[in-house]
């Protein structure tokens, strides 16, 4: 719904950009192309939103997510029609898996030919419905405030995620009236009742062994505080998903490590050793699961999640609460004040469980993944930055040694797990919160499926600093092979460009690693640098997790 006056009569490529405006869309992702010529004559003429040009669409998407992660934000991209459109596919299905809002504008054919198989035509609303919150095509100008306004409405909604708005080339110069100045309207979530808060609380008052478990959502709902206040209160022990990371300093006494099949282990068995598990906005997908396989966790499963469609779909919750996680927590918190709860000695039992956890030790005298992830975190500690991530071995290395909190954050591709998307994120969330410093944490063949944006990289002189981990293999799946092929590495040995000599073609500085005595004095070049700079690690090839 649209409030607003001052209405105007423009082209409808006009009204698009003055529609983004007011809803206070500052940047654009994107890439042209012959149908969206309209839109970008409009950025020709204006300032007040900055458009990045990617060198491919998939990394608009990517890019997009990194900047919402960071800033809060709405991502926006726009592409052109056919494969314009149909190269964002993975990074919209990447944005729906992990709850990112992206409103992804494409061009489209002349209405009068859709259908028809025009020269690159794509019903891209028919292929993204299934990985998208909602999806629109706009044939009449007219219409353009409306839809565009209720589209982002949507993506930042309930449990966010991307919107696709396709729109007929006619639409862009059509004349329409433009309402200058409209509030957004927005989607009222959830209404929490009294009653689940009271069930729920009743039951970690009645606990003995209760774990919190901080998901996606607790970082989407912005209730990192509220979830400390409710720990300390408690004196819950705390345990993550991959998407939760962050959200609870993993420095506090009482944090036992991720979940999952690549978690710690002091994590994983909390989960068993409890008997109420407190699950904040995580999804228990397949990679969680899959290790209490043995284990019923349903009687003791408490579930809470602003998405309806989560309870109970992979674990059956015994109890459950639809709402905003922030909102929860207060009301949970609120009753602490009369009537305090406290589990120190579990609390204390629980943290005993940390022994458990593997220390890795070399197996050769090259360089290790997890050596360098460590001097990485060490000389990062004091630093104001934010790290991304590939997908692959190096990402849970990273996730597993780094040490993050609240404003020290790491942005990974949880589920769907899409190799390409940490450098384009990396720029993203650099174009968002240029003050910092992005540390993209990168293997080099997740690196060479958006090599191509180290041009994205240079033209906007981004401070995002590249750290490959260089093993001459695909190492996850490498590993793969080794526990359950016999150690018959098909296709999974890669050959690399010389990274050194394709950043110089790049203008950027670069130096390459081998050895831990030489990681300080890399990173100090890095870091001294005004801009991007890229680190080669040369690390053991057949390192497993």
């Amino acid at each position: 719904m649209l409030i607003g006056s001052k209405e105007k009569t423009m082209k409808g490529s006009k009204v698009l950009f003055e529609t983004l405006k007011s809803l206070g869309v500052d940047t654009v992702f994107g890439y042209p192309g012959g149908i969206v010529l309209d839109v970008y004559d409009e950025f020709y003429n204006q300032s007040d939103i900055k458009h990045v040009l990617v060198r491919h669409e998939q990394s608009a998407v990517h890019a997009a997510e990194g900047y919402y992660r960071a800033t809060g934000k709405c991502g926006v991209v726009l592409v052109t029609s056919g494969p314009g459109a149909t190269n964002t596919i993975t990074g919209i299905a990447n944005a729906y898996l992990d709850g990112s809002p992206i409103l992804v504008l494409s061009g489209q054919v002349l209405k009068n030919l859709l259908g028809k198989d025009s020269f690159q035509e794509a019903n891209i609303c028919d292929m993204t419905r299934t990985c998208t919150k909602a999806t629109y095509q706009i044939t009449s100008a007219s219409d353009i405030q409306s839809i565009l306004s209720e589209a982002m409405s949507i993506a930042m909604s309930g449990k966010k995620g991307p919107v696709v708005v396709d729109i007929v080339k006619d639409v862009f110069s059509e004349s329409a009236k433009s309402i200058n100045d409209f509030t957004l309207a927005e989607i009222q979530g959830p209404r929490v009742l009294e009653s689940s808060i009271g069930a729920v609380f009743d039951r970690i008052c009645n606990a003995t062994k209760p774990v919190i478990v901080c998901g996606g959502g607790v970082i989407q709902s912005k209730a990192e505080d509220k979830l400390l206040e409710f720990a300390n209160k408690t004196s819950i022990p705390v345990v993550d998903t991959m998407m939760g990371l962050g959200a609870y300093s993993q420095d506090n006494q009482n944090y036992l490590g991720m979940i999952g099949i690549f978690g710690d282990k002091s994590a994983n068995q909390l989960l068993i050793d409890s008997d109420l598990i407190i699950s904040l906005g995580a999804r228990f997908n397949d990679r969680i699961t899959c290790m209490f396989k043995e284990v019923n966790l349903s009687k003791k499963f408490i579930q809470i999640d602003i998405n309806p469609n989560e309870i109970s779909r992979n674990i059956v919750a015994s109890d459950y609460i639809i709402g905003d996680i922030k909102e929860v927590l207060n009301r949970l918190n609120s009753r602490l004040i009369t009537t305090p709860i406290k589990f120190d000695n579990w609390s204390n039992e629980a943290c005993l469980l940390k022994q458990m956890n593997i220390k890795r030790t070399k197996t050769s005298n090259m360089l290790h993944s997890f050596e360098v992830i460590q001097k990485i975190d060490e000389y990062t500690k004091n630093k104001n930055v934010l790290f991304t991530s590939e997908v692959g071995q190096h990402q849970l290395w990273a996730v597993q040694n780094l040490t993050l909190n609240n404003k020290r954050r790491i942005f990974v591709s949880g589920g769907s797990g899409t190799m390409g998307f940490g450098f384009p994120a990396a720029i993203g969330a650099s174009i968002g919160r240029p003050e910092t410093s992005i540390v993209c944490i990168a293997g080099d063949g997740s690196f060479q499926m958006g090599i191509h944006e180290l041009a994205t990289c240079v033209e906007n002189n981004l401070d995002v600093k590249i750290m490959i981990l260089n093993n001459g293999y695909l190492g996850m799946v490498r590993q793969l092979q080794q526990k359950m092929c016999n150690g018959r590495y098909s296709e999974t040995k890669i050959s690399n460009p010389d990274f050194l000599m394709l950043a110089k073609s790049y203008d950027i500085e670069a130096c390459r690693v081998t050895s831990i005595d030489e990681i300080d004095l890399a990173l100090n070049k890095a870091f001294e640098a005004k801009g991007p700079f890229l680190i080669d690690f040369v690390i053991e090839p057949v390192e497993v997790l």
